[in-house]
């Protein structure tokens, strides 16, 4: 980077011993990175999970098996490998064996329905998938009309050990009936893969820091979820700015205890990806895996058997958890850091984190394609801000008018960012990347904000139609998209509308075609073809939408009529 430090006004709020910028290329890849943590970390606890503990050794061993084996099928360097699980140790086992093995991580959310997977095995290319077997059914509905020739089903006991393995199976499957049936004939079982590996030997491709290492599917103004291409050393930047970052508070923990991090928020998410699994493996630290983080009571449960110490995390669960009665049965005094991220925190939330906890949320923003972490608030501060704090080392921001020019300060603008951690583009979507990307290389964001004086952004509004529930991105063409094809529906809109829970909730508004239909319907037909938090919480009937002139649907007027 050549600007001057004149141009960062945000570096006076930088704590003391926070660097203006680090050293990001330090590995060649995220393989050397891991590869370096298993060495010197072999004997310490990776990730803690169900009352399992599961060593640095055993996932260096795990994943290097499943390397071998994902080579043994004949995919070559760069292939894309899905992953469809929840937060279980098989999945930093098969991020480690994708990579080691030269492919491409493509995250996929575990609850998708069968179109919305469809499209994102499609899209990616991807060959080979690994899924928990309470999804399968979804991927078999699909599977025939996709790239997919190789099936890894993974089951919630893999490495639990045998008994325990067994025991918890049997109850998800036959007692909680977690697992619908499926037909998936050619899969292999994750353990019988591993085992396989172990037979074979992993050929160690050349992996450069310009490689592909994940395809991080973000939704599509356009109603078309893309790839946001994250190569090694964008994750890798972003690993070593988070850590430059939390560093003030971290030290903090006493020597010869290890560093844990809450994983609450699911790995296939870019937030949990980085700065919960990826963080760790740099730091050596504990990660406790949560599988279902919407179960407060078990969320709580496991962690009164921990001393933990950063706990990353989205306002939705800070404040269900703040507010539940078991709260108390947890130690939260060992608690350094809690980073709020993927949706705005309210500063109700805020100061009853602070109260109850004695921790403060500092508030960081980013997205997919960013790696994800832009900015946060110093995690010395012991006040909620307000804002999303300042640019992480080695990170530029700005405000650009709608002709991309920057803004006077206190003017809202587009916030555009710069950095290492920004994404080589969209995937196999250059038209798309042109729309974002910027001359100068900064990556606009579609979110407007305002700087102060000493370098602090703070979000006003959007300008793109996105809604976001619980910090997942909803984008409305996508929904009206699907809803325009239910019979009876003439025309439709989908809006955000504020929401105590979840920030923000999608509101549909139907025309309809056919008198008879019914908001029972919609939500059905919504139910089948929509993730959970894509569907409607609001469903409106309308004779008729409010339009431009020209025919354009206004949905500002949409959201102001509540």
């Amino acid at each position: 980077m050549t600007e001057s430090t004149a141009n960062r006004p945000w570096l006076g709020a930088y704590p003391e011993g926070v660097p203006a910028d680090i050293d990001v290329a330090q590995y060649p890849s995220l393989v050397h990175l891991m590869e370096e943590s298993f060495q010197k970390n072999a004997a310490r606890t990776a990730y803690s999970f169900m009352g399992k503990d599961v060593t640095f050794g055993l996932t260096d061993s795990l994943s290097q098996a499943f390397a071998a084996y994902l080579q043994g099928l004949g995919l070559v360097k760069g292939d894309r490998v899905a992953i469809m699980m929840p937060n279980v140790p098989q999945y930093p086992v098969v991020v480690a064996g994708i990579l080691r093995a030269g492919f491409v991580v493509v995250n996929v959310n575990p609850l998708y329905t069968a179109r919305e997977l469809e499209h994102q095995l499609k899209d990616s290319g991807a060959k080979a998938i690994v899924i928990i077997e309470n999804f399968a059914s979804t991927l078999q509905q699909c599977i025939g009309n996709t790239p997919v020739k190789h099936v890894v089903l993974a089951a919630m006991g893999d490495m639990l050990g045998l008994l325990k393995g067994a025991i918890v199976n049997y109850v998800v499957r036959n007692v909680k009936k977690m697992v619908p049936t499926f037909s998936l004939p050619q899969a292999v079982r994750f353990n019988e893969a591993v085992a396989r590996g172990t037979r074979g030997s992993l050929k160690r491709p050349d992996i450069k820091a310009d490689d592909v290492a994940v395809l991080q599917y973000t939704g599509g103004t356009t109603g078309v979820s893309k790839g946001a291409v994250l190569l090694h050393r964008n994750v890798i930047a972003n690993v070593l700015q988070s850590e430059a970052w939390n560093d003030p508070v971290m030290r903090k923990v006493p020597a010869g205890e290890q560093p844990t991090s809450v994983c609450a928020l699911p790995l296939y998410h870019i937030f949990a990806f980085t700065v919960n699994m990826m963080l760790s493996m740099r730091t050596g630290g504990k990660t406790i895996l949560i599988p279902n983080p919407r179960d407060l009571p078990a969320v709580l449960k496991e962690l009164s058997k921990h001393t933990f110490h950063s706990f990353p995390a989205v306002n939705t669960l800070f404040n269900g958890l703040a507010n539940h009665p078991d709260f108390g049965s947890v130690n939260w005094s060992n608690l350094k850091v809690s980073v709020g991220g993927g949706m705005a925190v309210q500063g109700a939330v805020a100061k009853l984190w602070l109260d109850k906890t004695g921790c403060p949320i500092c508030e960081g923003y980013g997205l997919s394609e960013t790696s994800p972490s832009a900015s946060c608030n110093p995690t010395t501060s012991t006040e909620y801000s307000g804002t999303i704090g300042v640019p992480l080392p080695n990170t530029w921001m700005k405000c650009l008018d709608d002709d991309g020019n920057e803004v006077p300060l206190g003017q809202p603008g587009e916030i555009a960012i710069k950095g290492p951690q920004v994404m080589a583009g969209y995937w196999q979507r250059p038209d798309e990347t042109a729309k974002v990307m910027t001359a100068d290389g900064f990556f606009k964001t579609g979110d407007i904000g305002v700087m102060d004086e000493r370098g602090y952004f703070k979000i006003v509004d959007r300008k793109k139609d996105m809604v976001l529930v619980s910090g997942f991105n909803v984008y409305p063409n996508e929904v009206e998209d699907v809803v325009a094809q239910l019979d009876g529906v003439m025309e439709c809109a989908v809006v955000g509308v504020p929401d105590d829970k979840s920030g923000e909730a999608v509101k549909l508004v139907i025309v309809k075609k056919d008198p008879a239909l019914s908001e029972e319907q919609v939500r059905a037909y919504c139910k089948a073809n929509l993730t959970g938090y894509k569907q409607p919480r609001v469903i409106e009937f309308r004779t008729e939408l409010p339009k431009t002139p020209v025919g354009k649907i206004l949905r500002r007027e949409l959201r102001d009529k509540k």
